[in-house]
Formats: C-alpha cells, structure tokens, sequence
C-alpha cells in the first residue's frame, strides 16, 4: 500500500500548466495505476514544483476520463510532473516510479484493471529514453518477474478534470490502493 504524509490539511486547488512549465522545470511523465496515488507520491518528493493529473499515450485528442474508462481512446492515466533539476534529478524520480507500482502487471495495478492502468514512462528527450531504458534495466535485476512497463517517446498530455487534481489531498486521503508486487 503506498502511503503518504497528509502535508496539508486544506491544500490549495492545483494550479493550471503553462504549456512551458516554471522556470528553469524539466518535464517528466508517468504512468503507473489511477493517477490520485502516483500524483500524491510525486507531490511528495522535494524539488517536484507541480503536478498534473492527465491522459496521453492515446489517439483520441481531448479525452474524457468517462471516454478513457471505456477503452476507446488508447491513453493511459498518467501524471506530468515539473521538476527543478538541481534539487531532484530524473533519475531520483525514476526510482520513486519504480518503487510506487508494480511494473509486472499488464495492464493493472492493485484492484484496477484496464489499459489505462498500465506502466508507462513517456520520455521527453534522448536523454530521458536513456536514463529510463538503464533505470528500467537495472530494476529487472532486483525482480524475478519481467518488467512490462513501456518506455516510448512522450505525446500530447491532456490534463485531466479538476476533480482529479490533487484527488487525495482534496480527500483527506494518504492512499488509494494496495500495490503487491
């Protein structure tokens, strides 16, 4: 079960994307199970600036979380996370990846079934493609089942309703699910 640290009681509604993010951010996108969980862990970890709650990997231009919840659409549930560089690095944020999902499962984490729910690492730049194949190849070293996490060049991310941002939060809530692995 992920569990996190309520680090404020009535936090502030999460504020809208600039297309271009804060400056001097980098940009880093995951999916790993129902966005609420993998958004609060990132929000978690120090030298993330914001977070997003969204859709992308898909083919349907601006989803709906009903249309992604039917399939039709391609896209998986994913949080874009802006960075500053110089107090996290990809890498770290790669490891908080790893260690908030089961990177396995196909198509599910925890009580979740559906595409949607997949493992996925949307890479931003050759750098990221690199730092996630090697981030990736080493964490298959600690495990006896096979990793079955995309790793794939990064597409347009549509932010998902306000009702979905900083979900657990909002809730009073320190998780979502339970991840075995």
């Amino acid at each position: 079960m992920i569990k996190l640290k309520n680090r404020n009681a009535n936090p502030a509604p999460a504020p809208p994307l600039a297309a271009h993010g804060p400056d001097g951010a980098e940009r880093a996108t995951f999916a790993a199970g129902c966005f609420w969980g993998v958004e609060a862990a990132f929000r978690q970890v120090h030298g993330v600036l914001q977070t997003a709650a969204g859709y992308t990997g898909g083919h349907v231009a601006d989803p709906t979380y009903q249309r992604v919840c039917r399939h039709r659409t391609g896209h998986a549930e994913a949080v874009e996370v802006w960075f500053d560089p110089a107090q996290v690095s990809y890498a770290q944020l790669l490891q908080t990846f790893w260690q908030i999902h089961n990177p396995t499962t196909r198509n599910r984490q925890g009580l979740d079934f559906g595409s949607q729910y997949r493992s996925a690492i949307f890479c931003h730049d050759a750098g990221q493609m690199e730092a996630a194949i090697a981030s990736r190849d080493a964490e298959q070293r600690s495990l006896r089942r096979h990793i079955v996490t995309q790793i794939t060049p990064a597409s347009a991310f549509y932010r998902a309703e306000e009702y979905h941002q900083r979900y657990l939060e909002k809730h009073g809530h320190s998780a979502c699910a339970a991840t075995i692995r």
